[in-house]
């Protein structure tokens, strides 16, 4: 899928739960695990993967991968769910910014979240600390990684809102959006029926599924 501005225009519409029902190729739907949350709730982020293995409490790893990102990627920090120390900022996020990145998702912890909220970047982490880390190791850059419990690998796409963060395998990407697309288009029917008078019940066949449950 080339990711022109009308097809962003239509990705950055899709809710993750339209993404994820539609995402059953992959074991779990591709969703992260339910400790990976928008420091800022109201955000909207989508993007390629570019993977970085951490080694937990050191952020050097995290600086390789700001300037391994071009822009419109999203950048997956694997710190292996490591929450004792912030390994992300305020400084970092700009920088991230500066870069063009769409958006930052860390199995691990990050710390000044209010100055992080207010540049306005996505970023997904698993908690908040306000620790410092350490500038010693390496990491491996574009690998394959687990984060949020999800396997990643480079150039997956990456969705992310305030309900979590979906992973869509770059080999199926095409038929799950087109699926997604098509759900969000009936969701917007359902709601226009919704506002005219008709119930759920009606419209999902609640009714008769219900009546059937009762006969048994």
């Amino acid at each position: 899928m080339e990711l022109t501005k009308e097809t962003m225009e239509i990705l950055e519409k899709l809710p993750t739960g339209n993404v994820a029902d539609n995402n059953n190729t992959v074991p779990g739907q591709g969703v992260m695990d339910s400790g990976i949350k928008p420091l800022d709730p109201s955000c909207h982020m989508v993007g390629r993967a570019v993977t970085v293995r951490c080694f937990p409490g050191d952020n050097l790893a995290l600086h390789q991968g700001i300037y391994a990102a071009k822009p419109g990627d999203v950048l997956i920090l694997d710190c292996h769910g490591y929450t004792e120390a912030g390994h992300f900022g305020d400084i970092m996020a700009l920088a991230c910014q500066m870069r063009g990145i769409a958006g930052v998702v860390i199995d691990g912890s990050c710390r000044d979240a209010q100055d992080i909220i207010k540049l306005g970047l996505p970023v997904f982490v698993r908690g908040q600390n306000p620790s410092g880390t350490v500038k010693k190791s390496l990491g491996e850059v574009n690998v394959p990684v687990t984060c949020g419990g999800v396997r990643v690998n480079p150039g997956d796409m990456i969705l992310g809102d305030c309900d979590g963060v979906v992973v869509v395998p770059r080999e199926v990407e095409d038929q799950v959006f087109a699926a997604a697309q098509a759900k969000f288009e009936k969701e917007e029917h359902i709601v226009e029926l919704l506002k005219a008078g008709k119930t759920t019940l009606e419209i999902y066949g609640f009714d008769t599924l219900i009546e059937k449950l009762k006969a048994i």
